[in-house]
């Protein structure tokens, strides 16, 4: 496939306004957080941190992302999608990664992590502020960028690698902490510079204005109808929960069980996040775009559970070694990878174009914000869950990942909504209720 002719290629140079906006200062995620994530976990357990304190932060990170998450859609709405994302951008990344970077024990990372649940509100703003103005169908290749940008945000990683070679682990980690701290703030002032309200931005803003809070809360009474009516709605947030949930077990303790069970040496975690991004860049803009064709999304959401499940269940199946991890645990590794990044970057791209695809467009921010709010529910048990099984056994919590890829696959099959724009691909846009 050209380059001229791939649908992701195209997408890129054709994007304009937020959605380009949003897409293009992506990568800057690379030379911030994605250098730091692979030794979040590790640099908590050099610090003296056990299984189950890691899997307690992960529960409350996310229980303060649903106390954030509720809030988030009026927060969007009284102050719009661009000034929304810039405040909270600073107040989800830049103040926590300061935290982690001076962190001394337990509670700096249970402050950080209560403060990074703020996230929450830029993800919902952001959102808006990407896909608002964005054509309907340019959505799922919108959500595919994103997920790209993301991992080629890991080739930086080798930077990582030789920096902990260097001067070891804690202090390394800190220097990358404040890193990430300084370039997340040059990506938030670049975007906030480069983009601009939204139509449906400027509608919230003059509609809630002057409007209590308590009135506005009161509103969601209505607009959780509207979710609980939609099938589709129901459906991507199922889906939705399930990825996150996998996605938080994975992101905590993949590099516990790697350094700790397989016995990788500290030095070389951050290539495992960097090999499976360039592997799924590579699905990206091959398989991938030729499974998620605008008629048959179903087909796309069982093979990414389906994939995906194949993946954990190999990490569950690679023997420990007696010592240093050997060649044919690296293989196995490999072999978790290549199925990982695919899998996963195909749950991902659905779980967000699945909700967009669905929402009522004139309540989105609201919409979204419940449904983020209760995916955050669904899933924040699964981090203290998963400490705990990894303090019995470190590939515990990869059976548990398992089954709840099994539970997304069987409900994929038996309860498919289509989207409109699968009903009638060639209506550029559409009413999106079901």
């Amino acid at each position: 496939m050209t380059r001229a002719r791939n649908p992701l290629w195209r997408t890129l140079v054709e994007l304009r306004g937020n959605p380009r906006a949003c897409v293009w200062t992506e990568p800057l995620w690379g030379l911030s957080m994605a250098l730091v994530l692979p030794y979040a976990s590790v640099f908590m357990l050099a610090l003296g941190l056990h299984d189950a304190q890691i899997g307690f932060l992960a529960t409350i990170a996310m229980l303060s992302q649903v106390g954030f998450g509720l809030a988030g859609g009026i927060i969007t709405d009284r102050l719009g999608r661009r000034t929304t994302t810039a405040l909270f951008d600073v107040i989800a990344w830049v103040i926590p990664c300061l935290l982690w970077a001076f962190a001394q024990n337990f509670w700096f990372f249970l402050a950080a992590s209560l403060v990074n649940g703020a996230l929450q509100v830029t993800q919902n703003s952001w959102d808006c502020l990407m896909v608002e103005d964005a054509e309907r169908r340019q959505i799922t290749r919108i959500y595919s960028l994103v997920k790209v940008a993301a991992d080629c945000s890991a080739l930086f990683a080798p930077l990582a690698a030789v920096l902990v070679a260097q001067l070891g682990l804690e202090p390394a980690v800190r220097i990358l902490y404040v890193n990430a701290a300084i370039v997340m703030t040059v990506k938030i002032v670049w975007l906030y510079l480069w983009s601009h309200e939204t139509r449906q931005g400027r509608v919230r803003m003059a509609a809630t204005r002057g409007q209590s809070v308590w009135r506005l809360f009161a509103g969601y009474r209505g607009v959780l109808g509207l979710l609980l009516r939609s099938r589709g709605s129901l459906l991507a947030l199922a889906v939705a929960a399930l990825t996150a949930a996998v996605t938080l077990v994975n992101g905590t303790f993949w590099q516990v069980v790697a350094s700790q069970h397989l016995h990788v040496p500290d030095a070389l975690l951050p290539f495992f996040p960097m090999v499976r991004s360039v592997l799924s860049v590579t699905f990206f803009f091959t398989l991938i775009p030729l499974l998620t064709t605008a008629v048959d999304l179903k087909r796309a959401a069982l093979w990414g559970f389906g994939v995906h499940l194949a993946g954990q269940v190999t990490l569950v199946a690679i023997a420990a070694p007696d010592g240093a991890a050997t060649g044919a645990t690296y293989a196995f590794l490999g072999l978790c990878l290549l199925l990982d990044s695919f899998g996963a970057g195909m749950l991902f791209m659905l779980s967000e174009s699945l909700v967009a695809l669905h929402v009522d467009e004139a309540e989105r921010s609201r919409v979204m914000a419940i449904q983020r709010t209760c995916i955050m529910l669904a899933a924040a048990p699964f981090g203290w869950i998963s400490g705990w099984l990894s303090g019995i056994d470190r590939t515990y919590p990869f059976v548990l990942t398992a089954g709840l890829l099994v539970l997304g696959f069987v409900l994929v099959a038996v309860r498919w909504v289509p989207t409109h724009a699968e009903e009638h691909p060639d209506t550029p846009r559409a009413d999106l209720t079901d």
